[in-house]
């Protein structure tokens, strides 16, 4: 290491705060000055003790990462270098776009956490913003296949990197220390229940705590429709369209659920179910 670095850890899950805080212990130069599993403590603990690198946790209650990163480029002249840790590598685009200097996968592996600490020292040193681009581009390039100067291209184009996006397989939901997997193809609906969200798949219901809008962001729009402002059904779940005599529309599914169509997507449900 070049120079001392302090480090702050923003993850709700203590294990996982403890386990990283381990790992971080035979850098020397290394000084962990706090950690937090709630993301709005952590917003002003980083704003008072400027860290030069943060380790944030992506799915979080309150704030997610990406919000508190948001949050942090508004309050902060001089952001410190953030490092995305997750479950799953398809938040690595979505962690370029707003410029984050890297990511982690849990469980975090120490080889990985070196080049991502040497990552955080070139940071910290005078070097152009194309420099730093460069080595976001290489790390997305890893994570998709895509090639790295293809990317380049669309962004000088004006282009999102998030069309590069595969959708995930998978969905990671989190509860009481543990992450399920569970597979989007098996994803019948979808439905907000307060500050959560039901994910009702193959007979079985689990509870998300993310934003609905967050989640419809992941899943295919040519598969999964919002049908109302709490509900995202699977298209290939729907058996019918039924209309009444007041004019409200309603979904049947193949397991006999039944759920409400708004008059303002029911055209876009009518178009894919006729596709």
């Amino acid at each position: 290491m070049k120079q001392s670095l302090s480090a702050y850890i923003v993850d709700d899950e203590s294990l996982a705060r403890k386990g990283l805080a381990l790992r971080l212990e035979p850098f020397s130069d290394v000084e962990l000055v706090g950690e937090s599993g709630n993301s709005r403590e952590a917003l002003e603990q980083i704003i008072v003790k400027k860290p030069d690198v943060v380790f944030v946790d992506i799915q979080m209650p309150g704030l997610n990462g990406f919000e508190l990163l948001r949050e942090l480029q508004q309050r902060m002249s001089q952001l410190p270098a953030i490092v995305f840790v997750t479950a799953y590598d398809q938040y690595a685009i979505r962690a370029f776009e707003v410029r984050a200097l890297d990511y982690l996968l849990k469980p975090v592996d120490e080889t990985r956490l070196k080049e991502t600490l040497e990552r955080v020292q070139q940071e910290l040193q005078p070097s152009s913003y194309d420099q730093t681009q460069q080595k976001l581009v290489s790390l997305v390039s890893e994570v998709t296949g895509h090639d790295g100067d293809a990317i380049l291209e669309k962004l000088a184009a004006g282009a999102s990197v998030s069309e590069l996006n595969r959708y995930p397989e998978h969905i990671a939901i989190k509860d009481s220390g543990e992450i399920t997997r569970v597979p989007v193809n098996n994803i019948e609906w979808v439905d907000a229940a307060g500050d959560y969200m039901c994910i009702h798949a193959a007979g079985e219901t689990f509870i998300l705590r993310r934003t609905m809008k967050d989640l419809e962001q992941e899943l295919n729009p040519n598969r999964f429709q919002r049908v109302h402002r709490s509900a995202i059904v699977n298209v290939d779940q729907v058996e019918k369209l039924c209309t009444r005599h007041n004019g409200e529309y309603h979904l049947i599914l193949k397991n006999g659920q039944k759920l409400k169509v708004s008059r303002s997507y029911k055209d876009q449900i009518k178009q894919l179910i006729l596709s």
